[in-house]
């Protein structure tokens, strides 16, 4: 098991939501106010050719009808964008926001997107390291560096950004990943890291839920601590999560754990899985901060309403 010393690296919990959608019978503007009076830290759109609005965009207008909660992305696919034009519009959203950005960075995964598009899916190790150069470049550039930077993927020649971004030094980078040189990475470069399954596939299906399943989980904090160092207590730990329910019936566990081939009890100690009644989801929360260190949840759009009363409970709000 991993463990922390909880009296001294234990984080306050905090939420966001995951929109692919707005909430229902509400419009994308007032979803971003509700979930601000919610009480929700954050707000959260995927970068998907098929699911959400355009993130760039969206952001941008969130911010502009919002005053605290904060707005980000889960994830941008570091493929589909230069990072010296990415640099320039996220750290534009982080000014109008007054430093509101949450910059979640990935290697990609979907291979529908990439089917869609036809930009090459290049193989897990090639796209990592494109990552990795991708987000050098905007750390750099964001730090108020003249850039010049060569690499087997970018290119680039004295780059100058303008605006640099209004969060102090950066806006704070959420990598999420499941593989052993993704984790040990984002341990050394990322500020919130989502401890997530990997999906091999390019598509959500059994072996990447059985990637979810505790013992897996356990190795992949292990990676992370590694990476990170001394800096592991600095590290905000974020779960995403791809089933939520509130429900007093104790067979739905059941019936979606056979759904991945595994059982009720499994599927509940996921950090991915959030089933059950309030107070059990917020026992589950406590058990994982614990045992794994996850503070930061994301809970799918559809539930947020749903999960409100619990995130009022645990952040005071």
């Amino acid at each position: 098991m991993v463990g922390h010393d909880l009296a001294m690296t234990a984080r306050a919990f905090r939420f966001a939501a995951d929109l692919q959608e707005p909430l229902p019978g509400s419009t994308w503007l007032d979803t971003a106010r509700e979930l601000e009076a919610l009480g929700y830290s954050g707000i959260f759109v995927p970068d998907h050719v098929d699911e959400g609005p355009g993130p760039l965009t969206f952001l941008a207008a969130a911010a502009a009808v919002t005053s605290t909660i904060k707005v980000g992305t889960l994830v941008l696919d570091c493929d589909y964008r230069h990072p010296v034009f990415l640099a320039k519009e996220l750290a534009t959203i982080d000014v109008l926001s007054g430093g509101r950005l949450e910059v979640g960075l990935g290697a990609g995964w979907k291979r529908a997107d990439y089917d869609i598009t036809g930009i090459a899916m290049d193989r897990p190790g090639v796209r990592v390291s494109r990552l990795q150069e991708h987000a050098e470049i905007l750390l750099r550039l964001w730090a108020g560096e003249s850039v010049t930077f060569h690499g087997e993927h970018y290119r680039v020649t004295d780059a100058v950004l303008n605006p640099t971004p209004h969060t102090p030094v950066r806006p704070p980078i959420l990598v999420g990943g499941g593989g052993p040189r993704l984790l040990r990475w984002a341990g050394r470069t990322a500020d919130i890291v989502g401890v997530n399954p990997s999906i091999h596939s390019g598509a959500i299906d059994l072996d990447a839920a059985r990637d979810s399943f505790a013992d897996r989980i356990d190795q992949k904090v292990a990676w992370l601590r590694e990476g990170a160092g001394d800096r592991f207590d600095q590290i905000e730990i974020n779960a995403w999560l791809a089933i939520a329910e509130v429900t007093d019936d104790p067979s739905y566990a059941e019936t979606v754990a056979g759904l991945f081939g595994t059982t009720a009890d499994e599927l509940r100690q996921s950090p991915m899985a959030l089933l059950g009644t309030l107070t059990e989801a917020e026992e589950r929360l406590h058990e994982r901060r614990e045992r794994w260190g996850y503070s930061y949840t994301v809970i799918p759009g559809t539930q947020a309403r749903a999960f409100a009363p619990l995130v009022a409970r645990l952040t005071g709000t």
